[in-house]
């Protein structure tokens, strides 16, 4: 039966119509089921609503139940509604009726509500492992070719000299801001919820303070009405921290693409890394940069469609809830396989150094020679339109020497200061308070 249902049975296209895909989708909430059981029945010991014996049983069972999701022989049975129901199931089948007290002081609101939230942190933590992992690729590439010129564009006409070092750290410094949104995805979901019950709290003197420190979270959803009320705000602004990351990855793959192709001859690959055609052979083509801007392009839209899917929806909980895992739960596996084939690729790239000795990047000085009128003491505004009219004239000269020194200009990437930002982020998070909590939950 259903953690909610008495006696009457529910009509068969009914009960598969509100099931979906929960049951696929439950499988990945199951170790923090688990998790959150283990805290809350820690609590009702607390508060006198379990003897120590019972408390003991329940959680030796529960561990073993954690060790076999793990260990990947756990399944939600057909016949069984969700995850917290077959949990619960099998607790009772092993313990008896101590696994029929767990449920005291929660509903399956406030249930689903702290598994989403420890889902959450879970895949936020191997979003910024990768995301960190390439950030470093990153900035390693900036620094090992910080010398080398290519062509800068605007308005994807040539414009001024830039350099891989730029290029390179202008995508590891867009990372350190996304992280900045991701921590405040971090944040908002390292609030526990648990004890908010169906939403409107517990007769039951429950400890919530306890059992936020047994799972290691920051705080509390204090007011319990507000806590039910996170559940789709939660989804949209981690989605939102994703996006951030996924508009990153996606521009780049765009250059990327641009920068393969023969017209620009800027950057290569291993043939291993690239496709070909069924039918010319000297094809070369970027699948994966193609398809990490379609993937990174569909993460982009996930704030909206959650947006959508909870608008103008009133305080406390509803079924249309339920489908916001449909859209999210792929999503982190999506991104973290961006982030992984983007680090893949630019382990192996090979750049051409010598992109500028080509005669069509020759204008590309042209503010080089502009400036260095106006170091002679020529006005800005004449030197500019004497070297106008040498360009039209064909007697245009480029001075290639390029001299910037200026903070973040080519002379000066400000590496270091770039990976400062990032690792003030980085700290933020603090991923070790959480993981030491639920190491010690599982002892």
């Amino acid at each position: 039966m259903k953690l909610w249902q008495k006696e009457t049975e529910v009509e068969q296209s009914v009960e598969k119509f509100t099931v979906g895909n929960d049951r696929a989708l439950d499988l990945f909430l199951a170790p923090f089921d688990v998790l959150g059981s283990l805290a809350h029945t820690q609590m009702l010991a607390h508060i006198g609503l379990l003897t120590p014996e019972e408390l003991a049983i329940i959680q030796k069972e529960l561990k073993n139940i954690y060790h076999e999701i793990e260990d990947g022989g756990f399944s939600i049975d057909e016949h069984v509604e969700d995850v917290h129901s077959q949990i619960e199931l099998l607790l009772t089948q092993r313990i008896g009726d101590a696994g029929k007290k767990i449920h005291s002081g929660r509903s399956r609101n406030d249930q689903v509500l702290v598994d989403l939230k420890l889902y959450f942190r879970n895949e936020i933590k191997q979003i910024v492992d990768n995301t960190k992992l390439l950030f470093e690729l990153l900035i390693e590439l900036s620094n090992q070719y910080k010398d080398i010129l290519m062509p800068g564009y605007t308005h994807l006409q040539i414009a001024m000299p830039s350099s891989f070092g730029l290029w390179f750290g202008a995508y590891a410094e867009s990372l350190v801001d996304d992280l900045e949104l991701m921590l405040a995805a971090w944040k908002i979901c390292n609030k526990n919820p648990l004890g908010s019950a169906a939403g409107y709290g517990s007769s039951f003197p429950l400890n919530r303070t306890l059992t936020t420190a047994l799972l290691g979270f920051e705080t509390l959803n204090y007011n319990v009405v507000y806590a039910q009320m996170g559940r789709g705000k939660t989804e949209r602004v981690l989605a939102q921290g994703m996006s951030a990351i996924a508009a990153s990855l996606a521009k780049m793959a765009m250059d990327a693409c641009l920068y393969m192709n023969q017209n620009f001859g800027f950057i290569s690959f291993p043939d291993e890394l690239t496709t070909g055609s069924s039918i010319m052979p000297h094809k070369k083509n970027p699948d994966v940069f193609e398809l990490v801007r379609a993937r990174c392009n569909k993460i982009q839209a996930l704030p909206n469609e959650i947006a959508l899917m909870t608008t103008n929806l009133p305080a406390g909980y509803h079924r249309d809830l339920q489908l916001l895992k449909e859209n999210l739960f792929p999503a982190f596996q999506s991104l973290n396989d961006c982030l992984q084939m983007m680090h893949l690729m630019l382990n192996n790239i090979k750049i051409n150094t010598t992109i500028l000795e080509d005669p069509k990047y020759s204008y590309l000085f042209s503010v080089e020679v502009v400036n260095q009128e106006v170091l002679q003491g020529v006005p800005f505004r004449e030197a500019y339109k004497n070297i106008g009219r040498a360009i039209e004239k064909g007697t245009f000269k480029p001075l290639k020497e390029v001299k910037h020194t200026h903070e973040g200009s080519i002379g000066n990437l400000q590496n270091k200061e770039i990976k400062y930002l990032f690792d003030q982020v980085l700290a933020g998070f603090g991923f070790n308070k959480v993981d030491h909590a639920l190491k010690e939950l599982l002892q």
